[in-house]
């Protein structure tokens, strides 16, 4: 029982904190705005320490990749699975919110006031499909990097300078060394400043509460409901589908016979790391080669993310509900999808990515930052399920590696 505490502290204090706001904003309505400075104050720390923490996190992980050069086979079917998976995950979610959509029917009038502000942001008269690629991934000027408005221009820009770090290599060893010691200052920061986020969170969340009523709240209890049921479809239909396409009838059976354990492990911990060696054991089982399992299942508690896709989509289509944005369009559906895949698929290698994905929605979407707390929460409540998702699925990848790598007659040899 203290071990599972333990495991779910941090979140079961968040949502504790959450709670108690909420139920204060439902009691003391609009008049809960007076502890709304608390909460801007954990919001305007964490946005002070976003830039540099995406610079320092995304730079060092691409300059110190150098155990990523083996096995090209191996490394490219992985990077082919994690792709498809992670996008058929997007793709699920967002089909799943077209039928639920968790804020259906709620009024939103009173938010709508802060849309204004991002509306007033965006360039006015039109702009062509390849301007405004440009503007989406780069900016005219270095200083226009250090805003938390730019945020996926941040990342390109780190991505690059953490490419260039690796590509010199000795010469720059000094350089990867800075932007890892770099890295690890600022999630000290973060881990400092997060004993403060159930106070200012707290506080915040009674501050909108207050201001939207209980609406909002049942738009949280369909949010998860809905994570469930998607978690469930995903957990039974998609990791069988997948077993089959790995080893066929026997696939499906040798997976099943060895999920077990994986999987309550990551519903226990809630962690993809604590899960790595519960994983390891259980693909050796199901007769993944030693040299496929040793690189997969470490990379995959890192940058494999299916659950954290869902949750992607599930933030934006929460946000754009909230803000009345438009859903229907192609374009608007690519986005959520293109956007929910980068956040859950990509920041999911990133340390600290989970925030860093959440501020990337809003920055490419234009919602104003003081929203952030809102999908933040969804990111406590469906802590559970997205960990069995994201690190469950790293074993049945693992079998679908193996029948890219060595052959569909694996499971017999």
């Amino acid at each position: 029982m203290k071990n599972l505490f333990a495991s779910y502290k941090t979140s079961l204090i968040l949502l504790a904190a959450i709670i108690i706001g909420g139920i204060a904003g439902l009691i003391f309505g609009p008049e809960a705005a007076v502890v709304k400075p608390f909460g801007d104050l954990f919001l305007n720390l964490m946005f002070t320490i976003i830039v540099p923490l995406v610079f320092f996190s995304i730079a060092s992980a691409i300059a110190n990749m150098s155990g990523m050069k083996r096995l090209g086979k191996i490394m490219g079917s992985i990077f082919l699975v994690f792709l498809l998976t992670a996008a058929i995950s997007a793709i699920l979610g967002f089909a799943g919110t077209s039928i639920m959509n968790p804020l259906e029917n709620t009024d939103t009038s009173h938010i709508k006031e802060l849309m204004e502000t991002a509306a007033a942001k965006e360039p006015v008269g039109e702009v062509s499909l390849l301007a405004q690629l440009v503007n989406t991934f780069t900016v005219g000027d270095f200083q226009f990097l250090f805003t938390k408005s730019n945020m996926l221009q941040l990342i390109v820009f780190s991505l690059l300078f953490g490419l260039a770090t690796a590509l010199v290599g000795e010469k720059a060893k000094p350089v990867s060394n800075l932007l890892a010691a770099g890295s690890a200052v600022m999630m000290k920061m973060v881990g400092i400043l997060m004993y403060y986020a159930p106070i200012g969170l707290g506080c915040y969340f009674a501050a909108i509460i207050g201001e939207l009523g209980p609406q909002i709240l049942e738009g949280y209890v369909r949010a998860f409901i809905l994570y469930l049921i998607l978690s469930i479809i995903y957990y039974f239909g998609f990791f069988t589908l997948y077993a089959f396409i790995s080893g066929g009838k026997q696939g499906i059976k040798i997976f099943w016979k060895n999920a077990m354990t994986p999987s309550i492990t990551a519903i226990a911990t809630c962690s993809s790391a604590a899960c790595i060696p519960i994983n390891l054991a259980a693909v050796e089982k199901m007769g993944v080669p030693n040299d496929i399992a040793e690189t997969i299942i470490p990379l995959g508690a890192n940058t494999h993310k299916d659950g954290s896709v869902f949750g992607g989509v599930l933030k934006i289509v929460f946000l754009f509900s909230l803000f009345g944005r438009d859903m229907t369009s192609l374009s608007s559906i690519a986005s959520i999808i293109a956007v929910a895949f980068l956040v859950g698929a990509v920041m999911g290698a990133i340390p600290g990515g989970g925030m860093i994905g959440e501020m990337l929605i809003l920055s490419v979407f234009g919602f104003p930052p003081e929203v952030l707390p809102i999908i933040a929460v969804i990111s406590t409540i469906i802590d559970a399920p997205a960990t069995l998702l994201n690190s469950t699925g790293n074993t049945v990848s693992a079998m679908m590696v193996t029948r890219l790598v060595e052959g569909k007659n694996w499971l017999f040899r």
